[in-house]
């Protein structure tokens, strides 16, 4: 992939000043609650046209009300998880500007502390485990083996849950490679100042100055520790010269060689030596295939020549990997979200990609070159009904004064009419092309209606609606599962699950009381989930599975319990528990713990268990009424596993409350009550589930479990 496409000096400067990623204010700007007041006409940008450069609009600059800005603003995003995350880091109140000390107080606090100094004690003190954190006491932070330090900061650590001990994230170095870091900072000092500056200024603006620029703003997509390697670097430098150090010193006692040569085995093996045996398990990859299974998965979840949209970077670059080194699925085109606001990017996908055709975009390059149509404002024209969105594209790219509006600024911009659109649907078409099955035939809708319940949509929106607008149902159409729900704009009653992505088709399905998205191909998803799909040696003990392999488990499992769900639902009760075991076999709770998602697996254990009536199910889709149990082999087996499950959920929520409870009384306990409290309630619902199921002998064992760690919550 030609990331960016910098062919010609414009586009080369758009990289260099990584404008895809947008501004933020460094020396003077908003506050978080700083009112739009104005905007202003930024630098030129260009485009190239019929082989010259042309002008293609100034870059819009947003102007803030001055009572609510500052200079070094750290505090400036208006999101609001970003807004709540400025509050709790610096004990803000209400919606008042904040002071520059609580500015500073959030660069300190979470900006350096949190983004650069927590990391460099992972690296060089220990740390608690691989998950990401924001702030709590459970997730992320640094560590160091011992207990009575680490308790003043995050509680006692005698009684921490198993998921917290068997993390292999879990690192303890006990301070050794800072305080070698620290005897070699100081001894070069003393020996050679002019080379400790060197090294301390390349520790600054590796790490430090790189703190001071990013201004980071909360909840960031991942950990950022890579992004200060180099800081971390220049202070091993000084763990080396710390063995001279000790060396040096020891060796006025003894002879130089035998000081040299017994100082280097001590450290050896008391730093990397104990580095190594700490970090080891959670820095080794091997045998671990998630990412190219996963891609696998995704691509092979779609039918020839689709289309299938991803977000992010964990979504998108495999899948460019397998098909560009494997030569997997090249039918298949992949469209990133996150670049489709970018016209180098539009432009690409204009071309034939391995044997994926072009995207059918319409506007053409003058319509979507950078600095036009990056936001496309609402403005309520009073249209009844829904639109076709044909219409709604051809207006929007009009460049027709009088299908544009002015805004405050004076300017006149492209903006679309209504919020109501719909895609008209040819029966025939959709059957022939195996969009809607035959079996099916009698669901398809005569128009798709939606509604974009925003007020403004982005470029990347604009060309999703483009592409719907022109397909004309010949392509099929996909959402990666792990695409946020904001881009699917509100299409999601016209999906259908099929493994890792949701088709479009033209059947409407109403809103599940789980929340679930879309129906269930039950026949392409059967043969995806259980025959096709690879699963990347996730059962393998040997397998380190870090957090971002973790966390696709919970779609994973989510995708077999619909699948198994819907088996039922269609009678087939043998292939619904093909599914349920095939989900235990890939994702055993050895390698990937059980976890709330178990819940749904575990009563559809029950269900299948007793499939000789149809389950009624409440308002939430749980089931609450089975009839009589069956007797065969297989109902028998699948209610030993479903209650194998309860078991070993109950252990894992009873060991988490043993150790919240050892948090009552002091003052972290604040930060875990939200966890104790869906730790409570997971319990009553393992209970709830059993007698559900008529499991008497379960119902009864949960229920002392459960009164055995109430009485203990409530005797504290």
């Amino acid at each position: 992939m030609d990331e960016n496409n910098p062919e010609n000096a414009f586009a080369l400067l758009s990289y260099i000043n990584r404008d895809q990623y947008g501004d933020r204010p460094l020396f003077y700007g908003q506050y978080f609650n700083a009112k739009l007041v104005d905007q202003k006409d930024g630098d030129m940008t260009y485009g190239e046209k019929n082989g010259k450069y042309v002008e293609s609009g100034n870059k819009i600059i947003p102007v803030y009300d001055p009572k609510a800005s500052t200079i070094f603003p750290r505090m400036y995003s208006n999101q609001e998880n970003h807004i709540s995350a400025y509050k709790e880091w610096t004990g803000i109140k209400g919606d008042r500007t904040p002071t520059m000390g609580e500015n500073l107080d959030f660069l300190f606090s979470y900006q350096m502390g949190h983004m650069f100094w927590r990391y460099f004690m992972w690296n060089f003190v220990g740390r608690q485990n691989d998950l990401q954190g924001h702030g709590g006491i459970t997730k992320g932070n640094w560590i160091s083996g011992i207990k009575g330090l680490d308790a003043i900061r995050l509680g006692p650590q005698d009684k921490l849950p198993l998921s917290a001990t068997n993390n292999k994230g879990m690192n303890k170095f006990y301070f050794l490679p800072m305080i070698l870091g620290l005897i070699g900072l100081i001894y070069q000092f003393r020996r050679n100042h002019h080379g400790g500056i060197v090294v301390a200024l390349l520790f600054f603006f590796t790490g430090i100055a790189i703190v001071l620029y990013l201004n980071q703003p909360p909840y960031q997509p991942r950990e950022r520790d890579y992004a200060y390697a180099g800081s971390f670097y220049a202070f091993a430098m000084w763990i080396g010269l710390g063995v001279m150090a000790l060396a040096d010193w020891l060796s006025k006692k003894l002879s130089p060689t035998v000081a040299s040569a017994g100082i280097t085995l001590i450290c050896l093996a008391a730093v990397p030596g104990l580095m190594a045996k700490e970090g080891w398990d959670d820095h080794n990859r091997a045998g671990r295939y998630t990412s190219r299974d996963f891609a696998y998965n995704y691509l092979n979840s779609c039918a020839p020549n689709a289309i299938i949209f991803t977000n992010g970077d964990n979504d998108t670059f495999p899948l460019w990997y397998i098909q560009e080194v494997e030569g997997v699925r090249t039918d298949v085109r992949v469209i990133n979200l996150s670049l489709l606001n970018t016209d180098w990017y539009i432009e690409q996908m204009r071309h034939k990609a391995y044997d994926s055709d072009p995207i059918p975009f319409s506007l053409t390059y003058d319509k979507i070159i950078q600095g036009t149509r990056d936001y496309v404002p609402f403005y309520d024209r009073g249209l009844k009904g829904y639109t076709d969105l044909k219409q709604i594209v051809d207006f929007i790219a009009s460049d027709d004064p009088a299908a544009k509006a002015r805004t405050q600024g004076g300017n006149d911009i492209n903006y679309y009419p209504t919020k109501q659109f719909s895609i008209p649907v040819d029966p025939a078409v959709v059957l022939q092309n195996g969009t809607v099955a035959p079996e099916d035939a009698d669901k398809i809708v005569k128009q798709v209606e939606f509604d974009i319940d925003r007020n403004y949509v982005m470029k990347a929106d604009l060309m999703i609606l483009d592409l719907l607008a022109h397909n004309n149902w010949k392509r099929p159409i996909y959402f990666a599962v792990t695409v946020g729900s904001e881009s699917y704009l509100n299409l999601e009653d016209y999906f259908q699950l099929e493994g890792l992505a949701y088709r479009l088709v033209p059947i409407k399905t109403p809103p599940a009381p789980d929340g679930q998205t879309g129906r269930v191909n039950s026949n392409g998803m059967f043969d995806n989930m259980v025959n096709k799909f690879l699963w990347g040696n996730m059962a393998d003990p040997n397998v380190y599975l870090d957090q971002n392999n973790l966390n696709m488990t919970m779609n994973l499992r989510n995708n077999f319990s619909r699948l198994a769900e819907t088996m039922l639902n269609e009678g087939k009760r043998d292939s619904a528990l093909i599914v349920l075991d095939r989900c235990l076999e890939v994702m055993p709770d050895k390698t990937v713990p059980f976890n709330l998602m178990m819940l749904r697996i575990a009563d559809l254990y029950f269900a299948a268990a007793n499939f000789n009536s149809m389950p009624e199910v409440d308002s939430t889709g749980m089931i609450i009424n089975r009839g009589m149990e069956l007797n065969d082999a297989k109902s028998k087996a699948a209610i030993e596993t479903g209650t194998t499950i309860l078991h070993k959920l109950a252990d894992t929520y009873e060991n988490d409350i043993e150790y919240y409870l050892s948090l009552k009384g002091t003052p972290h306990y604040k930060l875990i009550e939200r966890d104790m409290g869906q730790a409570l309630a997971v319990m009553q619902e393992l209970i709830r589930l059993a007698r559900n199921s008529k499991q008497d002998a379960l119902v009864k064992e949960l229920e002392g479990r459960f009164k055995a760690v109430e009485q203990k919550y409530y005797s504290r």
